[in-house]
């Protein structure tokens, strides 16, 4: 359901006010069909050759194979879903506020706008992807992305800010703790289902932290409770928990699924979700120098990041194993918090970096120049 009808309060100017419609459309993970919808209609508007594949993901073309039937592929892949919170969508100024404005209907407009203009050759096909659940641990956009298309090279849609340029994010595990036993009285000697959860938790994060020590949190493993709870019905007590772990490049999931069973009583069981291997790209790969020279192109000084969490990054970029970097608008600081907002002058600019990149990009592929679109 739309927060509030799309063409209220929309700004006049077509790049803005797409940004500002996608942000109006409620999309949760697991609920992107409306936006899906909505996006594949403004991607048809611009030129491309749009639709909505098995997953959900709303896929948009520009470009054709050559007389042989082949293509060089640049697949912009972005993400429609956002984590809950409602926050009213207006346009304060130069701001726009909305749940998702920056993670990252931010970044995947800049796609379908830098796409629809950017002048490639013949024989280069630039595919954008809205995919569906990237904020849970199924990635299941992702997954069709792979199955879909095998790019010669990738941007990854996450905020990096319009001078920044991310080349890595670490890895992931999801741990759910359970422990049911016998009640016992609370003065009783031994201790409760809360108790063992706790001194669990203490265990595993020490050990986990000391898999490596760094200054950097990029290098270092984060250990976070997610979500803990205990219930007694006279009979049984139990304890639940959610914990998660952020995984630097070295660090196996396996490793830390280890860690967390050796330190877990009789009574306790595990599971196990969501597991994601850190990637890191180099930085001097295609992609990167495109984005980089792009922005100093727009005047700007380039930024390289590393960033703690996960992104659509660690999966496809294992399997597609091609050249591949994250960009986009807006300041990831803001991601999933109640002040989730972007400049649109910000926005603005980043569109016309990436529409440089792409064509720079293009060019280096094909070894084919052809005149830029500004």
């Amino acid at each position: 359901m739309n927060r509030h009808p799309v063409n209220e309060g929309a700004p006049s100017d077509p790049d803005a006010r797409l940004l500002f419609e996608m942000v109006s459309i409620a999309s949760l993970t697991g609920h992107e069909r409306p936006l899906a919808e909505h996006l594949s209609r403004a991607m048809r508007e611009r030129g491309m050759d749009a639709h909505i594949d098995p997953a959900g993901n709303a896929v948009g073309i520009v470009g054709s194979p050559d007389e042989k039937g082949r293509s060089i592929d640049i697949v912009l892949l972005g993400h429609m879903d956002t984590v809950p919170g409602d926050i009213p969508v207006r346009i304060e100024g130069d701001t726009l506020h909305g749940r998702g404005s920056v993670d990252a209907k931010g970044p995947l407009a800049t796609f379908v706008c830098a796409a629809s203009r950017a002048n490639v050759p013949p024989g280069v096909r630039l595919i954008v992807i809205g995919a569906v659940e990237e904020e849970a641990a199924t990635s299941r956009g992702a997954l069709q992305a792979i199955k879909s298309f095998t790019p010669t090279a990738c941007v990854i849609g996450e905020p990096s800010g319009w001078d920044g340029v991310t080349l890595g994010y670490k890895g992931r595990l999801l741990v759910e703790y359970e422990e049911r036993r016998a009640s016992a009285h609370a003065a009783g000697p031994g201790t409760s289902v809360g108790d063992d959860l706790c001194r669990w938790w203490d265990r595993v994060r020490i050990r986990a932290e000391r898999e490596r020590v760094s200054e950097r949190a990029f290098e270092r493993v984060q250990a976070t409770m997610r979500r803990m709870g205990t219930s007694s019905d006279g009979l049984y007590e139990r304890a639940t928990a959610l914990g998660g772990f952020r995984l630097p490049p070295g660090v196996t999931a396996r490793r830390i699924e280890v860690i967390c069973r050796e330190e877990a009583g009789e009574h306790v069981r595990l599971g196990f979700t969501g597991a994601e291997v850190a990637h890191v790209c180099d930085r001097n790969n295609p992609v990167a120098r495109a984005l980089t020279g792009a922005i100093r192109g727009e005047g700007g000084t380039p930024h390289p990041k590393h960033k703690t969490g996960t992104s659509d990054m660690n999966v496809v970029g294992p399997v597609w194993g091609c050249p591949i970097s994250a960009y986009g608008p807006g300041d990831s600081a803001l991601d999933h918090t109640p002040e989730e907002r972007i400049s649109l002058r910000e926005y603005a600019r980043a569109i016309r970096v990436l529409t440089r990149a792409i064509e720079t990009l293009a060019a280096e592929l094909t070894g084919v120049e052809v005149a830029c679109a500004r």
